[in-house]
C-alpha cells in the first residue's frame, strides 16, 4: 500500500468544536433530557407490567410503577413453554439462526449491491436506483402475495430459506448503504487501484470500514425486525417456528395470561435493546472518526 493511500486512510477526522456558549449547551442538554425521559416511558411501562400481579394489571386508573413485584408471570410463561410438544429451546434456536444469518446476509448483500451503484458509472444504474427509492414508498404488505407465490414456486415453503433469503435484500438497506458510499472520496479508491488492489479488496478493506456507521445502523434495523418475527404464511411446521410465534400463542390464551404475555414482551424486547446499545456505542465512535472528503 502506497504512502499516499496510507495518508488518505489515516487522515484526521476530528470535527471542529462548535462555537456555543455554556448556557446554550445547558439548554440543549435539558431539552434532549426531557425528550429522552419521554422515550423511556414505554420501556419503563413494559418492565413494570412484566412484574405486576394480575390485580395490579387490571387496576383502574392504571399505575406506571409496580407496587408488589412478583415473578409469577415469568413462572407461568416458562411453565407454558415447557408444556409444548416442541421444546422451548427449539424456538430459541430457530430465532437465533434466523436473526444472525439474516442480519449478516442483509448487511453483506445490500453493501455489495450498493457499491457499484455508488462508485461505478454504468448505463441504467441511475434509473435502477430511482426504482429502489420509489419502492420505499410502499409497505412490505403490498408484496406479500407475490412473495408467497415466488417462495412456493421455488419450493422453499416450510424451510429456513423462505425467511432467510427474502431478508437478505431490502430497499431500505440498499438505499442507506448507497447514500453513505457515494460520500467516499474517489481519490481513495483510485489510489488503491493504482497500488494493485482488486475490487474485492477495495470493498472489504477500504469501503466497508469507512461506512461502518451505515452497516451497523442497517444491522440494528435488520436484527430488530428478524428477532420479532412471529407467525408467517411460509412456515407450517411447528419445529421451524420462531420464539415470537411461541410467545404470541401465550398472549392469545385469554385475560388470565396477560401477565405471562407481558413477561414474554419484556424478554423479546431485552435482546434487541442490548444489541442496539452495543452497536450504538460503535456507531458513535466510528462517526467521531469519520468524515473523509476529497
Amino acid at each position: 500500500m502506497s504512502i499516499n493511500l496510507k495518508k488518505l486512510l489515516t487522515r484526521s477526522k476530528a470535527g471542529q468544536n462548535a462555537n456555543r456558549s455554556r448556557g446554550g449547551t445547558a439548554v440543549i442538554v435539558l431539552i434532549m433530557s426531557v425528550f429522552g425521559l419521554f422515550s423511556l416511558l414505554p420501556m419503563v411501562l413494559s418492565v413494570n407490567q412484566a412484574f405486576k400481579p394480575l390485580n395490579e394489571i387490571f387496576i383502574y386508573p392504571p399505575k406506571l410503577f409496580v407496587r408488589n413485584p412478583t415473578m409469577n408471570n415469568f413462572k407461568i410463561l416458562f411453565g407454558l413453554m415447557d408444556s409444548t410438544w416442541v421444546p422451548f429451546s427449539r424456538y430459541v434456536l430457530n430465532t437465533i439462526l434466523l436473526t444472525l444469518l439474516g442480519t449478516a446476509g442483509n448487511v453483506l448483500v445490500c453493501s455489495a449491491a450498493a457499491y457499484p451503484l455508488a462508485k461505478i458509472r454504468a448505463p441504467g444504474f441511475g434509473a435502477f436506483f430511482k426504482l429502489i427509492t420509489f419502492s420505499l414508498m410502499f409497505s412490505a404488505v403490498v408484496g406479500d402475495v407475490i412473495n408467497y407465490m415466488t417462495v412456493s414456486a421455488l419450493g422453499w415453503l416450510n424451510s429456513y430459506a423462505s425467511l432467510l433469503v427474502p431478508s437478505f435484500a431490502t430497499s431500505l438497506g440498499l438505499f442507506l448503504m448507497r447514500q453513505f458510499m457515494v460520500q467516499l472520496p474517489d481519490a481513495l479508491l483510485e489510489a488503491a487501484k493504482i497500488d494493485g488492489a482488486s475490487e474485492y479488496r477495495i470493498f472489504f478493506r477500504i469501503v466497508m470500514p469507512q461506512v461502518k456507521p451505515a452497516w451497523l445502523t442497517l444491522a440494528i434495523f435488520s436484527f430488530q425486525g428478524l428477532w420479532t418475527v412471529g407467525n408467517t404464511p411460509y412456515i407450517y411446521k411447528e419445529q421451524l417456528k420462531t420464539l415470537g410465534y411461541a410467545f404470541s400463542q401465550v398472549s392469545a390464551g385469554g385475560i388470565m395470561r396477560i401477565g405471562a404475555g407481558a413477561a414474554a414482551s419484556l424478554i423479546m424486547m431485552i435482546v434487541p435493546i442490548a444489541f442496539f446499545v452495543l452497536s450504538q456505542s460503535q456507531i458513535m465512535q466510528t462517526m467521531a472518526a469519520s468524515g473523509m472528503k476529497d
